[in-house]
């Protein structure tokens, strides 16, 4: 005899979904006196093997040499920067596991509630740097290199930035994650570990963008732990079959079914033992070969399955403009959200408490609407796999889940078709409906035959195809929904959610305002300041670092004259750091004696990269019909900018090949060239980031006013002491109140006469040549092929000129006249100076410290717990 398999049984849920027992988050038996018992072997001889923390020289370097050895298999006289680099990162590795071991068993054992972050972007950049200032070992891990014959500053250079994250959303969530171990709350990650990051940004001879993949695991990272132990089933496809029995069930099986692997990155605290943690998700096959095909001679349909596993999450945002990608969009979020959340109810049960209990330990914030099918996934677990009645699993869905919202665009709201829904997740869509149905119904009842709001307000659209608003279905299925900055939060409760603040109060909707980790934003890119700070305050840097507000102490400086120099040079220094980079990554040169101007953001026409290379374009032309003796009265600015676009946003590519060009003929007219320049660095990352940001005298944020939700990139140059010069419009005006109006150069026309001024642009348009003749002729000139490619900007410039939606023709003027203003104020340098002290000590309000605290007591009911 021999077991024989049911091949009809295959593809079909025999069982219900059964708790899993893992190797990690287990708590030690204990005896009959309550005293915890070891679990196998002799004691003493366990406790004498376990290891300490490396904090001593001698040990530092012992460990990375036995990481040379062991580890990276290689001798002394084999050892490059790159292995050096790697031997050091795992020896600081092993300090964070020893952390993080103690502050999970803490964790379990203190049994309290946790909060879990979803984004799907985490923005990490480098994290050798980081890991050792948090630890408080940057000077002995520094002095172990160099006795080991290698520059830290050389190793810190070998570090890729993580391929996990594209913009603000992604670097705020890591800001988050740093602020949450820093103030020692028990808060985990989860995120999805992307194999190729979003793209390499390359530039063509043309100007054009193109994207090569960012192969960022190449040489491995030793900043992961992978977790062979944990792992989930994820099925897409199949059918659903609800059960006639009045209990809402259904039985969701066939179709595909792939495996969720765990990867840990551990994320330490600054000043303090706890170490959370960041769990990213790799997609890998059920079954990864078929023999049968390969045998058979069919090869590509022997790893077709492999193939079509592992591309989940090979790319950070697919571009969705094929059916392909909107599907594999769709997966990787599903993914993500089914894995988390069976990994989320695996820790829960091991608290052996009630299923009804689990908001009272279970707080899920949802960075974004990325994440939103965790709501119908939730209820699909509790329904089809508990056992708890549709109205019970709901109240705890409702308690469970927190919304933030990062845009008020319409375009940017994130919906999925109905049918795609279908096809992939057909038990999730029935939900959706059944969620629709119900929350509908209680509409009516409290808004009788309001037809028009039950169309608002409905989860799904009636479009063709029909389609599901990820942000009505994150809201209703949220105990609160916040925005991210006081105008923001304002606009979405009176603009795109409107209809849900009248039907539940404002109680359910609030405002934290976006935060940055002082560890990463200043300490770590600005060395020389996060000293001059320390040494001026007489705290220590631990202190201030966990404490921002104690940067308003610098206020009692600006008037000395001493202090002021010191300020100075630590900027002249950051300036000739960022010539440097470039000189020797770009082969750029770079006048470090010029004003350095920055913008620096993801490519989209609502932050209007576009109005600030007209501007320039016009600092050309008129820079162009001075004389020479005109010419040197004037201030020298370099113009920084940095960024990628999507690869399918065309409109935004075509301005990144306008800025090249301009670059190309501005930077080489003998006339010109000493006066203005221009520089797109490609290939933006959060370490490019920490290069321009110290550098900066004036930074640009100038989105359309309404546009931009918060912002996070103006809180870094302003704590920097880079100057703002933006609209009234997200952060922007929070900062303006910190620092002061006099502090900041605002221009451009408010909220409130957006609308207004799109309706007259479609209705009554007025020529270009009328609203802003300068303008006019900075486009006149693009067309005319002053910057080469005639007529290839002209879709560019069409958008503009016709429609005009980000009010570019509105704003130009006054752009011009806050140009101005910064020129006539740089020039006294004393009281710029003096600005850029203000604005650097009145920053504390925007630590992550704050914005993290904010959401654990007003949101997540969590509490700091320090591992001793």
């Amino acid at each position: 005899m021999t077991s024989v398999l049911d091949t009809t049984a295959i593809g079909k849920v025999q069982r219900r979904r059964r708790h899993v027992r893992t190797l990690t988050g287990y708590l030690p038996e204990k005896d009959s006196e309550g005293k915890e018992k070891w679990p196998r072997g002799e004691e003493k001889v366990w406790k004498d093997g376990l290891r300490g923390l490396d904090t001593g020289v001698p040990s530092i370097t012992k460990s990375i040499i036995n990481h040379v050895q062991t580890s990276l298999g290689r001798q002394p006289h084999e050892i490059n920067d790159l292995g050096a680099y790697q031997a050091a990162a795992l020896s600081v590795r092993d300090n964070l596991i020893i952390n993080w071991n103690e502050t999970q068993l803490h964790y379990s054992r203190t049994a309290g509630k946790r909060a879990y972050y979803l984004s799907l972007e985490f923005l990490m950049g480098r994290a050798l740097d980081n890991a050792l200032l948090n630890l408080g070992l940057k000077e002995q891990y520094t002095e172990g290199v160099d006795k080991l014959g290698f520059n830290m500053e050389d190793l810190l250079a070998q570090e890729r930035d993580a391929g996990l994250g594209n913009g603000g959303l992604g670097r705020l969530a890591a800001c988050y994650l740093d602020s949450s171990a820093s103030q020692e709350l028990p808060v985990w990650g989860y995120g999805l570990r992307y194999r190729y990051g979003i793209f390499q940004q390359l530039i063509s001879p043309d100007g054009q963008q193109l994207e090569a993949p960012d192969p960022w695991l190449e040489n491995s990272n030793p900043w992961e732990l992978p977790r062979i132990d944990v792992s989930y089933e994820v099925r897409f496809h199949g059918f659903a079959e609800r059960l006639n029995d009045g209990s809402g069930r259904a039985i969701w099986e066939g179709g595909q079914e792939v495996l969720a692997v765990a990867y840990d990155v551990p994320i330490p605290g600054c000043n303090t033992r706890n170490t959370n943690n960041l769990r990213l998700w790799e997609s890998k096959p059920k079954r990864g070969f078929d023999l049968n095909s390969f045998n058979a001679g069919d090869y590509e349909r022997a790893v077709e399955s492999s193939n079509s596993a592992a591309a989940i999450t090979s790319v950070l945002y697919p571009n969705d403009h094929t059916t392909f990608g909107k599907e594999l969009r769709l997966k990787q979020q599903y993914f993500w959200t089914a894995a988390s959340l069976a990994d989320i109810m695996r820790r829960f049960k091991n608290l052996g408490r009630s299923i009804t209990e689990f908001p009272q330990y279970v707080s899920i914030q949802l960075n974004d609407t990325h994440p939103t099918l965790a709501v119908p996934e939730l209820m699909r677990l509790l329904v089809d796999d508990e056992d708890v009645p549709w109205n019970d699993a709901w109240g705890i869905v409702t308690e469970t889940f927190f919304f933030t919202n990062h845009t008020v665009l319409p375009e940017a709201l994130e919906t999925w078709p109905v049918p795609l829904l279908q096809y992939l997740l057909p038990r999730h869509m029935q939900i959706i409906f059944d969620i629709n149905m119900l929350f509908l119904q209680s509409v009516e009842r409290k808004f009788p035959e309001d037809r028009d709001r039950l169309a608002r307000m409905s989860l799904i659209e009636e479009s063709v195809p029909q389609n599901v608003r990820m942000a009505h279905l994150a809201c209703v299925g949220s105990r609160k929904v916040n925005g991210v900055a006081e105008l923001h939060s304002e606009l979405v409760q009176t603009t795109i959610l409107k209809d849900f603040v009248e039907f539940y109060g404002v109680s359910k909707f609030g405002n934290v305002t976006n935060g940055i980790t002082p560890r990463r934003w200043l300490d770590q890119c600005n060395p020389g300041l996060s000293k001059l700070i320390t040494e001026t305050l007489y705290i220590e840097k631990s202190v201030w670092l966990k404490d921002l507000t104690k940067l308003e102490d610098l206020l009692e400086y600006v008037e000395d004259e001493d202090f002021r120099k010191d300020w100075a040079a630590v900027k002249q220094a950051n300036k000739e750091r960022l010539a440097h980079h470039m000189q020797v990554t770009l082969g750029l040169k770079v006048n470090t004696k010029a004003m350095f101007d920055v913008q620096i953001k993801r490519l989209h026409e609502y932050k209007r990269q576009t109005l600030n290379i007209l501007g320039v374009i016009h600092r050309y032309l008129v820079l162009k019909s001075m004389t020479p003796e005109e010419r040197k009265k004037l201030t020298p600015r370099n113009v920084f900018f940095a960024g990628k676009a999507a690869p399918g946003y065309y409109i935004a590519k075509l301005t990144i090949r306008l800025i090249v060009n301009v670059a190309r003929v501005v930077n080489a007219d003998p006339e010109t060239k000493d006066y203005l320049n221009v520089f797109f660095l490609p290939d933006y990352s959060v370490t490019l980031a920490e290069i321009l940001i110290p550098a900066s005298d004036i930074s640009q944020h100038i989105s359309t006013a309404g546009t931009e939700a918060s912002g996070t990139s103006n809180m870094k140059f302003c704590l920097n002491g880079g100057l703002l010069l933006g609209t009234v419009d997200g952060a922007n005006i929070e900062i303006a109140e910190e620092v002061g109006p006099s502090n900041v150069f605002f221009f451009g026309h408010l909220t409130p006469a957006v609308e207004d001024l799109r309706h007259q642009h479609v209705y009554h348009p007025v020529p270009v040549e009328q609203k802003s003749p300068a303008l006019a002729r900075v486009l006149n000139e693009i067309s005319s092929g002053l910057f080469g490619d005639r007529g290839v900007y002209e879709p560019l410039l069409n958008t503009i000129r016709q429609g005009d939606y980000y009010l570019i023709t509105d704003d130009f003027d006054s752009y011009l006249e806050a140009l101005r203003m910064v020129d006539e104020a740089y020039n006294d340098r004393t009281e710029w100076i003096k600005k850029s002290i203000r604005t650097t000590a009145k920053m504390g309000k925007f630590s992550s410290d704050r914005a993290i605290q904010d959401y654990a007591q007003e949101y997540w009911n969590i509490e700091s717990t320090k591992v001793e």
